[in-house]
């Protein structure tokens, strides 16, 4: 991605001291979405990854990941599949579940959505410490689909969740539009 591009999204995110709760520096990406320059830029970026990585289908993970994943499927002309939380897909799913830094959680997907003939590039927005990235890329090799890549907004590198991702992925890339 060129070097003016990864300029123009990171100057669109911004911060919001103390959310959710003090101390904490939230990576707020709706001024980035509003930007129709920006957001346009964004998913050509994220189109260009699906074509360079082969994907046949776009993955978006819950909830802002389909923000993202959505326009960029359509832009590279390949199908989109959300994994959601558990309980909101009608019909047969496929769960995983997974631990957070403070509970579980469970994601689904439908289990006609995916199948051996697909190549998935995995889109969120931000990457922090792996977790629902990780279940992600554990749920959707059971529904049978490869990993093409994951390609995330932003990384919050300090957070370790590239380095927790690394078994699971192996030689599998994860493309950070922005890191901080």
């Amino acid at each position: 991605m060129a070097p003016d591009v990864r300029e123009l999204l990171s100057s669109r995110i911004r911060d919001v001291q103390d959310y959710p709760k003090p101390g904490v520096v939230f990576k707020d990406i709706t001024p980035l979405l509003a930007d129709p320059v920006a957001f346009s830029a964004l998913t050509d970026a994220l189109a260009g990854l699906v074509d360079r990585h082969g994907a046949t289908k776009v993955v978006g993970l819950e909830a802002r990941g389909f923000i993202l994943a959505a326009p960029a499927a359509v832009r590279a002309g390949v199908g989109f599949v959300p994994v959601r939380k558990a309980g909101k897909l009608p019909g047969a799913t496929l769960g995983q579940a997974y631990d957070l830094e403070y509970g579980n959680a469970e994601i689904e997907v439908h289990a006609e959505d995916l199948g051996e003939a697909d190549r998935v590039l995995i889109i969120d927005d931000v990457l922090a410490t792996g977790g629902t990235v990780d279940a992600s890329v554990q749920l959707l090799r059971r529904a049978g689909a490869r990993i093409a890549g994951v390609a995330v907004l932003l990384e919050l590198g300090f957070l370790g969740g590239r380095a927790r991702l690394e078994p699971a992925l192996g030689r599998t890339p994860l493309d950070s539009l922005v890191t901080v």
